[in-house]
């Protein structure tokens, strides 16, 4: 909550749980103009991609195609579309997937400080082996969870609290960096604090949740010893 520190709330954790689009890197928005292309060529038009980003964004693709396309679609079908997309989105972005500011150096500290890496994210494994792959990181991680590996995407908690098990630490020891609303709200509703990255929503919108103790822009200034506590002197809610 703002104006609390780590220490004031308790939070000790053990892991970091980062979700991968818009978290690792910034391309959410590519995500969005993708489905937009895909949902236009399908004959639904007048969607945008913030409206994407601001109702639906870090669902799963099924979730995504019944939310906006038809609410009956079979899983096999969806799976079919989001492919689609998602090939749609490596073909036309391949160049723009950069790591976000300050994040190597915030691993390698976290990393050093004996914290447990892992990722909770909706993609897909071919998405997830694109992403890691070009930012150079797939070594960082302990633990990857995808959407290939859930029945429930978020805003249901089973992607964080199944990256926690994969990394032996209990759901309230870690905390989630998360850009999307339905992200934070998994992360809440598997226990765990949250630290929310302004990619894809304002600051604002984060502001209602009682999970959320950081709100930032990129990396860049952020400590894992202030999400620890361990630092002696005071925090706030938003770096920049």
């Amino acid at each position: 909550m703002k104006g609390q520190s780590a220490t004031d709330i308790g939070v000790n954790p053990k892991a970091f749980i980062f979700d991968m689009d818009g978290v690792l890197t910034d391309n959410m928005r590519m995500h969005a103009q993708s489905w937009v292309d895909l949902f236009a060529d399908y004959g639904l038009q007048g969607l945008d991609p913030e409206r994407y980003l601001v109702e639906t964004a870090g669902m799963k693709g099924l979730d995504v195609l019944r939310y906006f396309l038809d609410p009956s679609i079979s899983p096999a079908d969806a799976e079919r579309l989001t492919e689609l997309k998602d090939i749609l989105y490596r073909v036309m972005n391949r160049e723009a997937i950069l790591p976000m500011t300050g994040l190597g150096e915030f691993l390698d500290s976290a990393s050093g400080s004996g914290i447990k890496l892992g990722i909770g994210t909706g993609a897909g494994p071919k998405n997830i082996a694109y992403v890691l792959g070009l930012l150079g990181i797939e070594s960082r991680f302990q633990a990857v969870v995808g959407a290939h590996q859930v029945t429930h995407g978020k805003p249901h908690p089973e992607t964080f609290l199944r990256a926690a098990e994969l990394l032996g630490v209990a759901p309230e020891s870690c905390i989630v960096f998360e850009d999307a609303l339905p992200g934070v709200e998994a992360a809440a509703a598997a226990g765990m604090r949250c630290v929310a990255v302004t990619t894809t929503n304002a600051p604002q919108a984060f502001e209602v949740f009682d999970n959320v103790i950081r709100i930032i822009d990129d990396y860049s200034g952020l400590r894992p010893e202030e999400l620890l506590g361990l630092s002696g002197g005071s925090s706030t809610t938003t770096f920049r």
